[in-house]
């Protein structure tokens, strides 16, 4: 039975909203899905001013709720995803939050940003220096794996044609260094606008459990925390199974069967 509210995927920086392939079906047949590819990410709308800000990537999602006639609705995000989903929730536009490692969850003086944006850093550089060979290269589960290594524990279980998608989104996004140089952080949150899961990879490497995960719980002391084992920042790639439980868990429609 579909729930009658929808259900809206927020993806992460430098992705789009083909990373919610494999977890769409699992969804689907609970809530109506819309998952829109963000404002300067390949596929999405034009960026029309740099720097661009995560305040208008939320702007520029809030925009689609408001053009298909949507006034709250369940919001599942992952990294910059799950931050916006944070945001827009406070814009009074959830109905319910699962925010799956969710960026902003670092201090002001960029304690907890840095690793991270290094290791996005090198890994754009080098998709980008090596992306003519990427149809041959990336047939190989192995090297997928390899080259998707800081983001997830298991991309060779995607397909070439997915990891090729995946690649071409990353060096597509045109916002990229903008919104790793932001200087905008998650606020706090004492009192939650609606209920919220804050649910951690266990094995990110690009915002760890041990300081993002923290900064999080100390932001949103009332949010649910949990952490999903054994996989990497983007969970959607390891374990798309996991991910439509913990979503629908949080949206209330019940655990997949």
């Amino acid at each position: 039975m579909r729930d009658a509210a929808p259900l809206v995927l927020l993806h992460g920086v430098a992705m789009s909203a083909r990373v919610w392939d494999d977890v769409i079906p699992l969804v689907q047949t609970r809530h109506e899905v819309v998952a829109p590819t963000a404002l300067g990410h390949r596929g999405g709308p034009l960026v029309m001013r740099h720097p661009a800000t995560v305040r208008e990537l939320v702007d520029g999602a809030e925009r689609v709720l408001d053009d298909m006639g949507i006034d709250r609705a369940h919001l599942a995000g992952n990294s910059l995803g799950g931050w916006m989903a944070i945001e827009l929730a406070l814009r009074g536009r959830a109905i319910s939050v699962c925010a799956l490692s969710p960026a902003g969850c670092w201090d002001t003086g960029g304690h907890g940003r840095a690793g991270g944006n290094a290791k996005l850093r090198r890994m754009v550089g080098l998709t980008r220096r090596t992306r003519r060979i990427h149809p041959l290269a990336l047939q190989s589960a192995s090297i997928r794996r390899l080259a998707m290594r800081g983001i997830a524990c298991h991309a060779d279980r995607l397909t070439p044609a997915q990891a090729l998608a995946a690649a071409d989104d990353l060096i597509g996004c045109t916002v990229l260094e903008d919104l790793l140089a932001t200087v905008e952080q998650m606020p706090e949150v004492p009192e939650l606008p609606c209920p919220i899961t804050l649910a951690w990879s266990g094995e990110d490497v690009i915002f760890p459990l041990r300081v993002n995960g923290r900064i999080a719980r100390e932001r949103l002391p009332q949010a649910r925390f949990e952490v999903l084992p054994g996989i990497g920042h983007v969970p959607m790639i390891d374990d798309p199974g996991l991910v439509a439980s913990t979503i629908l868990a949080t949206t209330g429609t019940g655990e997949l069967g």
